[in-house]
Order: C-alpha cells, then sequence, then structure tokens
C-alpha cells in the first residue's frame, strides 16, 4: 500500500501526518527541524511513500534537498493554494495542519512549486544583498535631506559620489549639527563601500556565466537584469511554452469571468516581484535610453501611442521575458529583425 506524508515545518518542530490511500492516519509526530531527523523517522516507519508534501517557506528549499537526498519522493506546495485549502478546518494547529497537507499529498489537488538550484540561491543571495545596502544608502541620504530642511539646510539634486562632500559642505558653521549628522555619513561610506566589493562580484560572476551573456545581447539588459532573470527562471525547461514565463512573473492581467460579467484587470503582480520589476526597469530603458532601434522597441513605441508608456513599458516587459526564454532554450543572441519580436 502506498502512503502520503504531510509536513507543516516552523523553525524548532516540525509536525508529521501519515496517511493511507483511504484518507486514515496512521503515523503522527512533532520533531526537530533537521533533515536527517525526519527523513530518519520517515524511513523508520518501514512504509512506501507516494508523496511527501510540504509548504513553499524560508526552510522549504533546504528541507527539500536533504529529504530528496534520502530518497523521498518530496513535494514542494505553492504556499496561496495551501493556505486557501487549510482555511476550511475549523482549528488551526500545526497538527491539523500536517493532517490536511498529508490529504493533499493523497487527493493530488495542489499547486508544485519548483524548488530552485543551489547555484540559483547563492546567486539570488548576492542580489538580494546588494540591493539591501542600495535601499539602506538610500534610506540614510533622504533621512538627511529631510531633516537638514529644518535648519533651512538643501542638499538639492546631487548624485551619490558627491552627497557627502554636499552636505559637510552645508554644515560649516553648524558645529553643533556636525556631531550628529557625521555618524551618518560614516555608516554611510560604510555602505558604499561594501555595495561596490557586493557589485564586483555580481560583475565578475556574470561574466563567467555563458547564459548572462547572451541574455545581455537583448537591448535594456545589463549584467543585474540578466541575473536577476537567470535566478527567477532558473531551469529553463520547466516551462512549456515561452508565452508562460510572462504569467508566471506577474505581467499579464487578471480576468475575471462568472456568468453574465467578464471584465480585465490590471496586471496579476504573482510570482517573482524582484524579476518582474528588474524586466519592468528593463523596458523603460529599452524604449526610452537605447538608441538602436529593433522590432522589439518599435512595437513597445506604437503601444505607447495606443494605449500610454505606462502600459507599453508592462508589454514589453512581458514580451522581454518570453524572448529572453526563447534565447536560452535556443541558445542564440537576440535578433534585431521581426523574429526576435513576434
Amino acid at each position: 500500500m502506498e502512503y502520503y506524508v504531510g509536513l507543516d515545518v516552523s523553525v524548532k518542530q516540525t509536525a508529521i501526518c501519515v496517511v493511507d490511500r483511504d484518507g486514515e492516519v496512521v503515523r503522527e509526530a512533532a520533531l526537530y527541524t533537521e533533515p536527517e531527523t525526519l527523513a530518519g523517522f520517515l524511513h523508520g516507519t518501514g512504509l512506501r511513500f507516494k508523496r511527501v508534501g510540504l509548504e513553499a517557506g524560508p526552510l522549504s528549499s533546504w528541507l527539500y534537498a536533504g529529504l530528496a537526498a534520502a530518497g523521498l519522493p518530496v513535494v514542494c506546495v505553492e504556499a496561496r493554494h495551501m493556505a486557501a485549502a487549510l482555511s476550511a478546518m475549523r482549528n488551526k494547529t500545526d497538527r491539523n495542519d500536517a493532517r490536511g497537507i498529508a490529504q493533499m499529498m493523497r487527493t493530488g489537488w495542489f499547486r508544485k512549486v519548483h524548488v530552485k538550484s543551489q547555484e540559483s540561491q547563492t546567486l539570488r543571495l548576492l542580489l538580494v544583498n546588494r540591493r539591501t545596502l542600495v535601499a539602506k544608502r538610500r534610506d540614510i541620504e533622504n533621512t538627511l535631506r529631510g531633516t537638514l530642511k529644518v535648519f533651512g539646510l538643501k542638499v538639492g539634486q546631487v548624485s551619490h559620489l558627491r552627497f557627502d562632500a554636499r552636505v559637510r559642505e552645508l554644515l560649516v558653521g553648524h558645529p553643533g549639527l556636525v556631531e550628529m549628522v557625521a555618524p551618518m555619513l560614516v555608516v554611510r561610506a560604510a555602505l558604499l563601500d561594501q555595495y561596490h566589493v557586493l557589485h564586483r562580484k555580481l560583475l565578475e560572476t556574470v561574466r563567467r556565466d555563458a547564459v548572462c551573456r547572451r541574455l545581455m545581447t537583448a537591448p535594456g539588459i545589463g549584467p543585474v537584469v540578466a541575473a536577476v532573470y537567470r535566478t527567477g527562471v532558473d531551469d529553463p525547461g520547466r516551462f512549456a511554452r515561452s508565452h508562460s514565463v510572462g504569467a508566471h512573473f506577474g505581467l499579464t492581467p487578471r480576468t475575471y469571468a462568472s456568468g453574465e460579467i467578464e471584465r480585465t484587470g490590471r496586471i496579476s503582480k504573482c510570482g517573482d516581484e524582484l524579476v518582474r520589476t528588474s524586466l519592468y526597469e528593463a523596458a523603460n530603458i529599452l524604449l526610452v535610453r537605447v538608441k538602436k532601434w529593433s522590432a522589439l522597441k518599435a512595437w513597445g513605441v506604437r503601444v505607447a501611442k495606443r494605449a500610454g508608456a505606462q502600459k507599453a513599458r508592462v508589454a514589453v516587459a512581458r514580451k522581454l521575458a518570453v524572448i529572453l526564454h526563447r534565447m536560452w532554450i535556443d541558445g542564440t543572441d537576440f535578433r534585431w529583425g521581426k523574429v526576435a519580436a513576434a
């Protein structure tokens, strides 16, 4: 007989439930959240498992890799789908959630999530850390701009390279303010230095990666966007059709059709936010800054004239997602003719 397992994962403990094909509970336990501990318990039952399910979350990649290495048929389930399925339960406990996940594994009513490779996870860590340093630097700059205005000191428009010198120039003759602002400038300088360290690391990684170099042949795609897209897709073979990639990253409109009501809304914004925003920025660069004309840019300009600049950027971002996937699958560089923009 085949059995099904549900794992409700938390930081310290994981609730386990094993059910048979009729849905009857066979085993239950609460163990430390360690792949070896969970795998040891499941193998120790002597049962043959059809599916072992866990919810997508911060620990899911680590647990998935460990359980898969132990020879278990592990499945990672989309979090929103699981939350909707478990919402019908009257009492929410870890034990009940594990039972619900086990029943989902038995019935097959779940949406499987692709677990990214270790290589993609490492590159994504680099990208997220780099982005965090940029955000913190901007927070400090905006804080200083706002607080100095109270004293009539206006920083004005200045590049981030000249920001420090501009602030110190304004503080001349205000010794009391220097003591409070100087530590902020020191922290900002440290953030900027470490950002350059991570950025150089990112450029080195992209330079060595053949896929990223190929993606960068498309207009508007720089090293950062290429790396973000690579980590977002991870395995291009998991998409049966290139046209599915745009919807996967939330760049297609929502549709509501029920009875006599049928309407199309804004884009769904589901999926990887970092990939979606990066493609949007790349589309804006293509339409505004890239001087060389291509069929893709010409199409985007026509959309902008007909529907507005914002919708054109979203449309071009969706096209870019599709084209980049096709380039990756075919192993070809961007083509500037009509075939590339089709």
